[in-house]
């Protein structure tokens, strides 16, 4: 790296929930530029949750919140040459890491699902993220499996 790095823009709180963790969210989620399009999935989506979860005193964006930190990875590996050989070396993961990786997994395996419109595949992830299964927690099971595997290599770190 030659140059300094890049100063991190500030983020505009999204108009409903003035949380600007729902911005970050939903421009990860967007397609294309469409933002409106974005929001109207992300808040039909929590819409949704609340329904599911009626009987729960937790709102919909607690319940987003919950299933988010469920995803966090804490540990992962990454790859170091060391004489000829790579090795997997299991790491900690900066804060702001843990949570654009959970965001990406939510995203990615939401759209995996193959219920109709993406709200309500959305909203299903993320239920089953709250309640500690589904698609994104299980790579978070699997992220720290492999770091726990190669535990050996730890002291390669750099």
């Amino acid at each position: 790296m030659r140059k300094r790095q890049a100063k991190k823009r500030p983020l505009l709180p999204d108009p409903k929930f003035n949380d600007q963790l729902v911005t970050r969210f939903v421009n990860m989620m967007m397609h294309d530029g469409k933002k409106s399009v974005a929001f109207k999935v992300f808040y039909d989506a929590i819409d949704i949750v609340e329904e599911k979860k009626q009987n729960d005193e937790k709102s919909g964006l607690e319940t987003w919140k919950d299933a988010l930190s469920n995803v966090m990875p804490h540990v992962e590996v990454r790859s170091r040459r060391v004489g000829g050989a790579t090795f997997q070396i299991p790491m900690q993961i900066r804060p702001d890491r843990k949570i654009s990786t959970a965001m990406k997994w939510l995203i990615s395996y939401s759209r995996k699902r193959n219920e109709k419109a993406m709200s309500q595949k959305l909203a299903a992830e993320i239920l089953s993220a709250a309640k500690e299964e589904g698609a994104a927690v299980k790579k978070r099971m699997d992220t720290h499996k492999m770091a726990e595997a190669n535990k050996a290599f730890s002291h390669f770190r750099f």
